[in-house]
C-alpha cells in the first residue's frame, strides 16, 4: 500500500494515476497519524519550497514524516519532494527542510534558461532496484530551478547536466527522491514508479 501525502501542494491526482497504471495500490493521506503509520510515503510537491515545508510543519506533518522514516518506511519525494529531505534551501529567503539528509538546495545559474523545463538525461551513478529496466542516460522531464546539494555525493543517485552537474536522485538507504517528474516521463518514468511499488 503506498500513502500519498496530501498537503495541498503537489500533483496529487496525476501520480495516484501512475502508480495506479503500474500496478500500485494508493491511498491517499492527510493527517499526522496516517503519515506516521505508513510503510511506502510518498511526497510530492510542486512550488516554493518555502511554502511547502510551511504546510508540513503547521500540520505536524514534518514530525510525522521524521517517524514513519524512523520506523523504516520506504519514503519517495518528488520534485520540491525532494528539495524537502535537506537541510535547507535558499528559495526566497532560507528555509529550513526536513533534514533527513544533509545538504541545501541551491539556485541553478543564470547561464542557463530558468526554469529548466523539458526532458534532460539522467544519467546513474550506480546500479540500483529504483532504476532497473532504465535506459543508461535515460531522459526525463524536469520543472524546476533550484537543485539540491548532497552533502555525501555518494547520496546522488542519478546526475543531471544544466549549467552544472546536480543530483536529480537520491537513495540513502530507505530514503528516496527524484527531481523530476516521474508521471510526465512516460515509459522511463512509470518504470521508475513500478520498480518503487516493487521495493521491500
Amino acid at each position: 500500500m503506498i500513502s500519498l501525502l496530501d498537503y495541498g501542494i503537489g500533483n496529487l491526482r496525476s501520480l495516484q494515476k501512475a502508480f495506479e497504471h503500474v500496478g500500485g495500490e494508493v491511498r491517499v493521506v492527510t493527517t499526522p497519524e496516517e503519515v506516521a503509520a505508513a510503510d511506502k510515503l510518498v511526497v510530492p510537491g510542486v512550488g516554493a519550497f518555502g511554502q511547502a515545508v510551511g504546510r508540513l510543519n503547521e500540520r505536524g506533518l514534518d514530525r510525522a514524516i521524521h517517524a514513519a522514516v524512523g520506523r523504516g518506511a520506504l519514503f519517495l519525494g518528488v520534485c520540491v519532494g525532494m528539495q524537502l529531505l535537506f537541510e535547507t534551501s535558499c528559495e526566497h529567503g532560507v528555509h529550513r527542510g526536513l533534514g533527513l539528509l544533509k545538504g541545501h538546495v541551491r539556485r541553478l545559474p543564470d547561464t542557463v534558461k530558468l526554469p529548466q523545463v523539458g526532458w534532460n538525461r539522467a544519467e546513474p551513478t550506480r546500479p540500483d532496484p529504483l532504476l532497473e529496466g532504465l535506459e543508461k542516460g535515460e531522459y526525463v522531464y524536469f520543472d524546476h530551478s533550484y537543485y539540491c546539494e548532497p552533502e555525501d555525493s555518494s547520496d546522488a543517485l542519478t546526475l543531471t547536466e544544466h549549467g552544472l552537474r546536480y543530483a536529480s536522485a537520491v537513495r540513502r538507504g530507505r530514503i528516496c527522491a527524484v527531481q523530476f517528474h516521474p508521471e510526465k516521463s512516460q515509459k522511463a518514468g512509470l518504470k521508475l514508479l513500478e520498480n518503487f511499488v516493487g521495493l521491500s
